[in-house]
């Protein structure tokens, strides 16, 4: 039964009012920038904030449109002039909890949940609109949140010293991520009612450790390259995302319904490759994941042994022993939760539910009907 109940309306209230005091604060530290004279770093943080704030509007018009079918041109006019403002998500949000607020404290818990009546289709709005806005900010946390974390990290270990504010900074902007795609994974489950729910708090916690600890020990590594050469660490990035952008060419997405916007998409995949294990297909990922973080712990053990061997002025410094020993424990410890999870976890191995077109991870019984965005997606 696909039901949005007040708990969700909550968690949507709860996601505005970060996603508000995210925007604060990525003027609170680009104006700090510019009056200490840190110009660069000022620009970047503006440039990491307004391409992924273009590339989420842009994805946001688009699925507005496909979602209105043959739309008013005057509301689809007003709907273009909000995200022409980057006010696509404030958008969203209206509608979220618009119908999230008519699902979960105005329909009653009648058969007509289970009839596919209107109080059915109410709740299934309210959940499709959750699942875009928790999808776009999984876009937002990869595409600006992690770049300018490593650029954080980069910052604090070139000159040694920083604020306590900016430690709280990085750490929360470690669990941030990790949460935006624990959150995804939560609302993408729900919305595809042939998959068992991500629900009990065992998965949920083993779930969101496996990709702290595993996102933690990536980008401390790439942190690290980007200490021993700038330009190593651009040319390990560029080279990391052509071979995430290459297999999701070879997967033959069809996320998107035109052209352009399924090759933005494969872009986008493409950079979140580069940091986190992303199923594009919703097929068997057991040989891709295994492979994808085999890479992980042969490129991290391959940019330690540079920095031990090659750059010096590196290892002599106080914070190398405390990254090293975070890289090689968090990495250790990702690892141990992710093959806990689809070991025991998994939610068609918790659960017990699963059929037999159903015990390959990420498998979503195709339905004819299934009218969602997301039928053939699914993260693991």
């Amino acid at each position: 039964i696909m039901k949005f109940t007040k708990w969700n309306f909550t968690m949507s209230v709860l996601g505005i009012v970060i996603y508000v005091a995210d925007i604060a604060a990525d003027i609170w530290v680009t104006s700090n920038y510019f009056c200490e004279g840190q110009y660069s770093l000022g620009i970047l943080t503006l440039v990491f904030r307004l391409l992924s704030s273009i590339i989420v509007q842009i994805f946001s018009y688009e699925w507005f449109k496909d979602d209105c079918g043959s739309p008013d041109p005057g509301k689809l006019n007003w709907i273009f002039l909000l995200h022409f403002l980057h006010g696509g998500i404030f958008t969203r949000y209206w509608f979220a909890l618009k119908d999230g607020y008519q699902a979960a404290f105005k329909q009653n818990s009648s058969g007509d949940q289970l009839t596919g009546g209107p109080a059915s289709i109410i709740h299934k709005c309210a959940i499709d609109a959750v699942t875009d806005i928790s999808m776009l900010r999984v876009f937002k946390s990869f595409l600006e949140t992690t770049p300018q974390l490593i650029l954080q990290i980069y910052i604090l270990m070139e000159h040694d010293k920083a604020a306590f504010s900016q430690y709280a900074s990085i750490i929360t902007s470690f669990c941030s991520i990790s949460w935006s795609t624990l959150d995804y994974q939560i609302s993408l489950r729900k919305s595809l009612p042939d998959n068992n729910q991500f629900s009990g708090v065992p998965p949920k916690l083993i779930y969101l450790l496996y990709k702290l600890f595993t996102l933690t020990s990536w980008i401390l590594s790439i942190a690290l390259v980007t200490l021993l050469n700038i330009i190593s660490s651009i040319v390990l990035l560029i080279f990391l995302w052509t071979l995430g952008f290459s297999w999701t060419l070879k997967q033959h997405t069809t996320f998107c319904k035109s052209k352009r916007m399924e090759f933005l998409f494969r872009t986008v995949v493409g950079i979140i490759l580069i940091f986190t294990f992303f199923n594009v297909k919703g097929e068997k990922t057991k040989k891709y994941i295994s492979s994808y973080y085999a890479t992980h712990v042969v490129v991290t053990l391959g940019i330690m042994c540079v920095c031990l061997f090659w750059k010096t002025s590196v290892t002599e410094q106080l914070y190398f022993t405390f990254v090293s020993i975070t890289i090689v424990l968090t990495l250790g410890l990702g690892i141990i939760c992710l093959i806990v999870y689809y070991k025991f976890f998994h939610p068609t191995i918790y659960f017990k539910q699963e059929s037999a077109s159903d015990k390959v991870d990420g498998l979503a019984r195709e339905r004819e009907e299934e009218i969602s965005r997301i039928r053939n997606f699914i993260m693991p």
